[in-house]
């Protein structure tokens, strides 16, 4: 369960050293930092389902949800969100991993992310389309459509018989939504190769 430091001061409102007793709970391993002020109480939960407590508006994104979706083959160990308008990338470590947040663009941030509830945590992902568009994004751009397939299917490696399965649609209309070399072409490679 995640708790405020105003949760505990709550909680522990009987104590005349409420620091003191948060500060002895955190070194008995009762109380987990995920960033100042925020806590969680159970070392087994699964990072994943903190990511939006940690550093917000933001979902999980990039490679973390391209290997969530089995788009690409590696197992990502780090949890890549996307945020907006933070003008810089932020990397959070603590008990419970790796926490990165990168920027999108505002227009695309919305779209494509869905809300899932597990326990009593929710959490954001992006869809396998908003996945790659974002990851895309924050990639070198590329010169041309050669380049692109090489960037999709050799160096982030995604799969292809997956590629095939993803909502094109999905990807034109976003690709409205970022300014980016990257994306253009991967607009027109499925302009070009998947519509007729």
């Amino acid at each position: 369960m995640i708790l405020t430091t105003l949760n505990l001061k709550e909680m522990y409102g009987d104590y005349t050293d409420i620091n003191g007793k948060i500060k002895r709970d955190v070194e008995n391993g009762i109380l987990f930092p995920l960033v100042r002020g925020i806590y969680e109480t159970n070392s087994k939960t699964d990072g994943f389902l903190l990511s939006s407590y940690i550093y917000g508006p933001s979902y999980l994104s990039f490679e973390y949800a391209l290997s969530y979706h089995n788009m690409i083959p590696e197992r990502v160990i780090v949890y890549t969100n996307a945020t907006f308008n933070k003008r810089k990338s932020k990397l959070y470590k603590n008990h419970f991993g790796v926490f990165a947040y990168r920027d999108v663009p505002k227009d695309a941030f919305p779209f494509f992310v869905q809300v899932f509830e597990q326990d009593t945590y929710a959490y954001f992902m992006a869809s396998p389309e908003k996945a790659l568009c974002d990851l895309l994004y924050i990639k070198k751009p590329v010169k041309s459509m050669k380049e692109l397939k090489a960037l999709l299917f050799e160096d982030i490696r995604i799969n292809r018989e997956t590629f095939n399965q993803l909502n094109l649609n999905d990807i034109i209309f976003l690709s409205t939504k970022y300014v980016s070399n990257n994306i253009k072409y991967l607009k027109k490679y499925i302009e070009s190769e998947y519509i007729r």
